[in-house]
C-alpha cells in the first residue's frame, strides 16, 4: 500500500539511511539485533558485501514492497562460508505478504549461490502484535518451511533507559526510528527530540565520522518544516560551542543536510560508475518502493557518469515511476 500523499518536506524516508548504517556498521548491528549470529561470524576474516548479487536474485519477485535489505558474505568461526541474507522492514507499515518473500528470497539465493542463507528481519511498523516469523505449507505428503529470527522496534519502547545507556550505535538508530513515530503529527514536540538526540549523541562520545553518520541518520529520518529548521540549526550551534565540537556545523557549511544530496556529492566525486549507478536505483527505491526491471537493467547498462548524475536528479524530482522512465528514456535517446 502507497503512503499517504505528503510533501516532500512532510514525507519520512527510512529505507537509504538504515542501508547506509548497516554498511558502515554491520558488526554494531548484528551484536545490537541478532546477537547469536554475530557471536557465530569470524569477523577477523572480513566480509563483503553483495548487493549487486541480491538485485539480480529478486529482481522479478513480484511479492509486495522491496524491503531495505542486504545481502553479505560472511565466515563462520568453524571455517565454513555462508551467505546472510539481511532484511529490514524499515517502512513502518504492515505487510502481509513478507513472510512469503523472505522464504522466495531465502530459496532463490541459495538456489544461485548453493550456499546456507540465514534470513534476518527487522520490523518497524506501528502494529505491536504483528510479528511474522515463518512461512511454509503443506499438500499432500509434501511440506516446505522457513522460520527466521525477528526483531520488532516497537518493542523497545519499554526498554528506554537500556537504549540510552547502551553505547552501540544502533541504539540511537532505535530511539530515532520510536522518537520519529512518535512525533509524527507534532513538528514542535519533533524538533525537541531531534536536539536532545544530537546532544545525547554528542554525550555518548562519539567521534568524527561516527557523529556525522549518526546525525545523517537522525537528520533524515527526523524532518522539519523549514520555520523549525532555524531553530533547530541555532539549538546545535550553541550546544556544539559549549562541548566544543563543531561536526554537525561543519556537516551544514558543505551542504550536506539531506541523505539523498550527500549521496550526490560523494558518489560523483569519487567518479564510480557502479556507485553512481546505485545512487540512482537507492533514489528509486526510496521514492517508488518498487523498481520495474525493465528500468534496472537500463540503468546497469549506462557507462557514463554525467547521464548517471542527469538520472539521479531525474529520479529526485519524479512524481512517479512511469514518470521517470518516461524522462530515462529521452535521456537515452
Amino acid at each position: 500500500m502507497k503512503p499517504e500523499h505528503k510533501s516532500k518536506q512532510e514525507r519520512d524516508d527510512y529505507d537509504s539511511p538504515w542501508k547506509d548504517m548497516i554498511e558502515n556498521y554491520l558488526k554494531d548491528f548484528l551484536y545490537f539485533f541478532f546477537p547469536k549470529v554475530a557471536e557465530n561470524i569470524d569477523w577477523e576474516k572480513g566480509y563483503k558485501f553483495l548487493d549487486n548479487e541480491l538485485r539480480k536474485v529478486v529482481r522479478d519477485a513480484k511479492l509486495g514492497k522491496r524491503l531495505a535489505d542486504k545481502l553479505i558474505e560472511v565466515y563462520l568461526k568453524d571455517d565454513s562460508e555462508t551467505w546472510i541474507l539481511i532484511h529490514i522492514e524499515v517502512q513502518g507499515q504492515h505487510d502481509s505478504g513478507l513472510s512469503e518473500r523472505i522464504y522466495v528470497y531465502n530459496y532463490r539465493i541459495f538456489d544461485c549461490h548453493r550456499k546456507p542463507v540465514v534470513s534476518l528481519v527487522v520490523l518497524s511498523d506501528e502494529h505491536p502484535n504483528w510479528k511474522p516469523d515463518s512461512y511454509g505449507y503443506s499438500v499432500l505428503e509434501c511440506e516446505v518451511s522457513i522460520k527466521f529470527p525477528v526483531v520488532k522496534l516497537l518493542d523497545y519502547k519499554e526498554r528506554w533507559q537500556e537504549l540510552e545507556a547502551e553505547k552501540n550505535v544502533f541504539s540511537i538508530v532505535v530511539m530515532t526510528h520510536l522518537k520519529t513515530l512518535e512525533t509524527k503529527k507534532d513538528s514542535e514536540y519533533r524538533k525537541i527530540w531531534k536536539v536532545n538526540l544530537i546532544k545525547h549523541m554528542y554525550d555518548k562520545g562519539y567521534k568524527g565520522e561516527d557523529i556525522i553518520n549518526i546525525f545523517h541518520f537522525i537528520d533524515w529520518l527526523m524532518r522539519l518544516p523549514e520555520e523549525l529548521e532555524e531553530g533547530f540549526w541555532k539549538e546545535v550551534r550553541e550546544y556544539e560551542e559549549v562541548k566544543h565540537m563543531q561536526y554537525i556545523t561543519s556537516v551544514e557549511r558543505i551542504g550536506m543536510k539531506k541523505g539523498i544530496l550527500i549521496g550526490e556529492q560523494l558518489g560523483f566525486q569519487k567518479g564510480a560508475i557502479q556507485e553512481a549507478k546505485e545512487l540512482v536505483l537507492e533514489a528509486l527505491e526510496t521514492k517508488f518502493d518498487i523498481i520495474h526491471g525493465s528500468i534496472i537493467e537500463k540503468i546497469e547498462q549506462i557507462g557514463n557518469t554525467s547521464v548517471l548524475k542527469s538520472l539521479l536528479k531525474k529520479a529526485i524530482k519524479a512524481e512517479n515511476i512511469a514518470q521517470f522512465e518516461m524522462l530515462m528514456n529521452q535521456a537515452l535517446q
